[in-house]
């Protein structure tokens, strides 16, 4: 089934005019892009991550928080940046209590996107030759903040009867992922949809987790040593990188679950790009439909 309004095509290119969104982990990559998307399609976004201008947080990438509100501006919408520690209550609660000042209690759309842990990821090596201390820091970073973001956000949306909790993951199987640590991290990031997915339904919210295929961010960019205008150079290195997909692809796929009135069929589920795409036509920036699951099939023995 194809809908009739979406980002993309139908009656309208602001459905989402009006519309109240929080990007936690909005500096870079997938939570950057999720942002424009949204602010394209008119929602008000408030852009949250620990690098600010100035202040940059313990991956010292350039990106901030600032410049990811100021392409949701660009885009069309209003984007707002505060800079949190989603791991400190204290500021999470302070950014709520801000956003429910501000916008008269009205949240409709609360993205957990929060990671930063790619210099914690170990791979070749079992979980007990790899540092503990690393491993721990990164169920921290990428699974305690999304509990305690929902937990103080999610109240706005039950208040109000309607809402939309997006899980940004990697992977909608239960393959291994070749770490202990991040495959355990992105095994929650899949299970707080489904178990917020059951607790939030009766009241009208809708949860559910999103995954990517093999995504071309910043630093994925920047690892290859290419840019967004030569990136298939990389296959070189790694031909998957030729099924890879922009950030902007996933940031599409959340703003038509958005602005989607029947968004409460998926609650629960683990969502991807390339399921999500034919069912609401969008594409990514170059107008192809990248299908990194068919890819990953293809590449399988027998």
């Amino acid at each position: 089934m194809r809908l009739a309004s979406t980002v993309v095509t139908g009656k309208s290119n602001r459905p989402l005019s009006g519309r109240v969104a929080l990007i936690a982990g909005a500096t870079r990559g997938a939570g950057r892009a999720i942002a424009v998307e949204l602010g394209a399609a008119g929602a008000t976004v408030y852009c949250t991550g620990r690098s600010g201008r100035g202040a940059p947080s313990e991956i010292g990438r350039p990106e901030t928080i600032e410049g990811t509100a100021e392409r949701v501006t660009t885009a069309g919408g209003t984007g707002i940046a505060v800079r949190v520690d989603h791991l400190v209550e204290a500021e999470v609660a302070d950014l709520v209590a801000r956003i429910s000042a501000e916008q008269e209690g009205r949240l409709d759309v609360l993205v957990n996107d929060i990671w930063g842990s790619e210099h914690l990821s170990h791979w070749g090596s079992g979980f007990w030759e790899q540092p503990l201390a690393d491993g721990l820091h990164m169920l921290d970073l990428a699974v305690r903040t999304h509990l305690i973001t929902s937990w103080h956000a999610v109240p706005l949306m039950v208040a109000r009867g309607s809402g939309l909790v997006v899980e940004i993951t990697d992977g909608d199987r239960d393959d291994y992922r070749g770490s202990l640590y991040y495959d355990l991290a992105k095994a929650s990031a899949n299970r707080l949809a489904v178990s917020q997915g059951a607790d939030l339904a009766p009241y009208g919210v809708t949860a559910v987790a999103v995954t990517p295929g093999f995504l071309r961010s910043e630093q994925m960019l920047d690892h290859f040593g290419v840019s967004e205008g030569n990136w298939r150079e990389a296959a070189a290195k790694d031909p998957d990188f030729l099924a890879s997909e922009t950030p902007h692809y996933l940031g599409r796929a959340v703003a038509a679950l958005a602005a989607d009135p029947d968004v409460g069929r998926w609650s629960g589920q683990v969502l991807s790009t390339w399921g999500l795409s034919p069912v609401y036509g969008f594409t990514d920036l170059d107008g192809r439909q990248p299908d990194w699951g068919a890819h990953f099939a293809a590449r399988e023995p027998g």
